[in-house]
């Protein structure tokens, strides 16, 4: 069996950055993908659309226009760029990533897949390890939600200790004979 380590590609970060979430889903447009895979987009959409039959939504979708826009929108651009698209993006889920493969078949393709599987697994088990982590900040955030009405009174008490005036004290304590 070939070691994970051993197989050349693309550093986890840039995979990473190019994964996003769109319908609450993570997804890969077919644009990065064409980058990932060293081919054209229009390739890429081209041999999608021979085998669409093994696209179903829950793999892939197209971005509807006002996706596009709002998505575009998120990155600083000029309307010239259009960051390289002129019509709304295929989006891949994990699933649809590895569709790709099988219609895709050489060998760059097979081993970007397998980086960016990985990628994605490694994504779900961080998730789901720090499950619990999310499920506690949850609680925490509904305890506070509970308590602002008691949080709002003891500020409002504060305030008025603040707001009253200082009146000079009668200093106490032991007199030395030079202070007297």
């Amino acid at each position: 069996m070939e070691n994970k380590e051993n197989i050349p590609g693309i550093p986890e970060e840039t995979i990473i950055s190019k994964i996003y979430q769109i319908r609450g889903q993570k997804v890969m447009i077919d644009r990065d993908l064409a980058e990932l895979y060293n081919i054209g987009t229009k390739v890429l959409k081209q041999a999608v659309k021979r085998q669409i039959e093994r696209f179903p939504e829950d793999f892939m979708f197209e971005m509807t226009d006002d996706e596009f826009q709002n998505w575009r929108s998120q990155f600083v651009t000029s309307n010239q760029d259009r960051m390289g698209l002129r019509y709304a993006p295929y989006c891949f889920t994990e699933q649809g990533v590895t569709m790709l493969s099988c219609i895709l078949n050489s060998k760059k393709a097979i081993e970007t897949n397998i980086r960016i599987i990985r990628v994605f697994t490694k994504m779900r088990e961080m998730l789901m390890t720090h499950k619990d982590i999310l499920l506690k900040l949850e609680k925490f955030e509904q305890q506070i939600g509970r308590n602002t009405d008691n949080i709002q009174v003891i500020f409002k008490a504060l305030k008025q200790f603040l707001n009253q005036p200082v009146e000079p004290r009668h200093q106490i304590g032991y007199k030395r004979n030079s202070e007297k």
